[in-house]
């Protein structure tokens, strides 16, 4: 209920208007923890691609249906929340190399998808960075 306050008390009428009155738009690149805030305080499916091919020409929808079947961390893509949840458990100095270098999401899409109970729900999809563009050793020493 608070989710979907949040989600109409933004400017705009459309899941692109909406999230674009927060900076979230096709083309940005955003703090993975931000988008996290953005689906907890808004409801918004935020969905992480590993793939940049299926980010950029296939639907989400379609890529949904097609790994339905596939485990959940096992598929070329993930929700924010579960991807963040997952790296916390498993790797205690996730929260300090943010701080340090923060991993930073291409958005792809945003737009709306009908969720399984036929409700119509805003949606972010990003592309993850491919490891040899990530710096998380920092630079070089000189």
């Amino acid at each position: 209920m608070e989710k979907m306050k949040a989600w109409s008390a933004l400017g705009g009428t459309t899941p692109v208007e909406k999230l674009g009155s927060l900076g979230i738009f096709e083309g940005r690149t955003l703090d993975v923890r931000f988008l996290d805030e953005i689906a907890s305080t808004y409801g918004a499916d935020v969905i992480l691609f590993f793939e940049e091919d299926l980010a950029r020409t296939r639907t989400l929808e379609s890529v949904q249906q097609e790994f339905a079947q596939v485990p959940e961390f096992e598929r070329p893509y993930i929700s924010v929340g579960s991807f963040l949840k997952f790296t916390r458990e498993n790797d205690p100095s996730f929260e300090q190399t943010m701080r340090e270098f923060p991993l930073m999401i291409e958005i792809v899409t945003v737009g709306e998808i009908c969720s399984k109970d036929g409700k119509a729900v805003p949606y972010v999809a990003g592309l993850m960075p491919f490891l040899d563009e990530m710096d998380v050793e920092g630079p070089p020493p000189n």
